[in-house]
């Protein structure tokens, strides 16, 4: 376990109390944006900064060019990292995307007591007003927002911040103020460090397969996403996903807190928590269930992938005390999440669905079977791989979606999804591009004879290949449509 100093700050809010002139060691500075707001926080608070990374300065260029006018004040150790800057610094801060498995510098500060941080845990340090922590594979975002936007009818100070690009988390702890609530979103590599602290309400929305390629097992993925409640109080609440086959592995874990559950069908009367019959949804608590309201319309809006999302959003507003009328109110402005089968373009004759943020193979089947019920689906999909299975994402294609039909953005996961595409025998030939440009602008082609047809971009896999990151290959996807639609 790695060790936390749970005293290090006398006074919470006072962040240069914490940090000020102390020398630290950020480990990553990288070329995604993490590293470099990471370390431009940090020199805002004056501290002692060195930065290690094993890409080269010319690798690094673009976040190097971004810190040349700090660069008196910060110490470079490029191209490789050394064990002996563990020793000589007070605080180690790892980028997100730097792993803690067989990592020396880890090791290292492990046996020197050194205290070792990713955001997450500078967050947990800094914050003292209850956290809403949620995690999962697929669905956090939106459940996210949809909790922050629901709890906004009782709580007028509430924040929220997060695993996303419009609520960065260093700009969120400068500008905070003590609230009543604080609503996170925590990706698995910020839970890699297991915090000491633990939300006062921490959800799990489902486990998928994902980030393989950094975990190697199920197991090891769950297990890193169960930090985020493992030192939750017996006045704490944990919701589970209680259709997911990973919720049995979380309870053997034994949380101590008050476990409530979302489900798609009926609960078990033993068991607290929320669920749907049809599409009546109802409450339930010690054996005794409340309905809460018809989501028929709902489910015809948004989908019905949408609608478990929801539930937990609610489940959420019931445990911190929302009534009935208040969380029905809310639920008819909900917004739209970015990126997330989000509709960036439409008119009598095209729709363009813009999926970016779908990064596994499970999200590009909930967009499919959201949106072929239009025949004239048209499917881009593909990306870099994550060490990922792309059989089952294969024969829905199959099974739903005409070969024409089909786009696909070349990449390491796009050849995996091919090969399982062959071995069904989808196709003879298929539609590969190597930019989103070429793309859509095929997509368009095949749309230009259909009658109200639908482009869904969901790429199934991760984007490093030709992007920053998903949000940069959501954000080129709409500058394009913007282009092509215009023309």
């Amino acid at each position: 376990m790695i060790q936390y100093i749970d005293n290090m700050i006398q006074d919470n809010s006072s962040i240069n109390q914490f940090i000020r002139n102390k020398k630290v060691l950020l480990v990553g500075l990288g070329i995604l944006g993490g590293g470099l707001a990471t370390a431009l926080w940090l020199l805002k608070h004056q501290t002692k900064l060195t930065i290690t990374d094993l890409k080269s300065k010319k690798d690094l260029e673009p976040s190097l060019k971004k810190l040349k006018k700090y660069s008196s004040k910060i110490k470079f150790v490029l191209s490789k990292n050394n064990l002996s800057d563990v020793r000589k610094n007070d605080l180690i801060i790892l980028n997100q995307a730097v792993p803690i498995i067989n990592n020396p510098l880890v090791k290292l500060a492990q046996e020197l007591n050194k205290p070792i941080f990713k955001d997450l845990g500078i967050f947990f340090q800094l914050i003292d007003s209850p956290l809403i922590g949620i995690t999962g594979t697929r669905g956090k975002t939106t459940t996210t927002i949809w909790t922050y936007h629901l709890l906004k009818a009782k709580y007028s100070k509430i924040a929220i911040g997060g695993n996303n690009p419009d609520f960065p988390i260093f700009d969120f702890l400068d500008q905070f103020k003590k609230q009543d609530l604080v609503v996170l979103e925590i990706p698995c590599f910020q839970l890699e460090l297991s915090p000491t602290k633990a939300p006062h309400l921490a959800i799990i929305t489902n486990l998928y397969q994902d980030h393989l390629n950094r975990y190697k097992t199920m197991k090891r993925y769950a297990r890193i996403k169960a930090n985020i409640f493992l030192h939750q109080k017996p006045d704490d609440y944990l919701i589970l996903n209680y259709d997911n086959a990973w919720t049995k592995y979380f309870l053997s874990l034994k949380p101590v807190s008050q476990v409530y559950f979302t489900s798609q069908k009926k609960l078990p009367k033993k068991l607290n928590g929320i669920f749907q019959a049809g599409f009546k949804v109802y409450f339930q608590e010690n054996g005794k269930k409340f309905f809460i309201f018809d989501a028929a319309s709902f489910v015809k809006t948004w989908g019905k992938h949408n609608l478990e999302n929801l539930l937990r959003a609610i489940l959420a507003a019931e445990l911190l005390g929302l009534n009935v009328k208040q969380i029905k109110k809310q639920i008819v402005t909900l917004p739209q999440v970015k990126m997330r089968q989000e509709i960036v373009f439409q008119n009598n004759h095209l729709t363009i669905i813009n999926d970016s943020a779908g990064t596994s193979p499970e999200a590009a089947i909930m967009a499919l079977n959201r949106w072929v019920k239009n025949k004239n689906l048209i499917l881009i999909t593909g990306g870099t791989d994550k060490a990922l299975d792309f059989n089952q994402l294969a024969k829905e294609i199959k099974k739903k979606l005409a070969a024409p039909n089909l786009i696909l953005l070349n990449g390491s996961a796009t050849k995996k999804l091919i090969e399982e595409l062959e071995k069904l025998h989808y196709s003879k030939t298929y539609n590969v591009f190597e930019n989103l440009g070429e793309c859509l602008n095929f997509g368009f082609f095949l749309a230009q004879n259909k009658e109200k047809a639908i482009i869904a971009f969901s790429p199934a896999a991760a984007s490093f290949e030709k992007f920053k990151n998903e949000f940069d290959r959501g954000e080129k996807f709409n500058h394009l449509v913007k282009q092509l639609a215009t023309r």
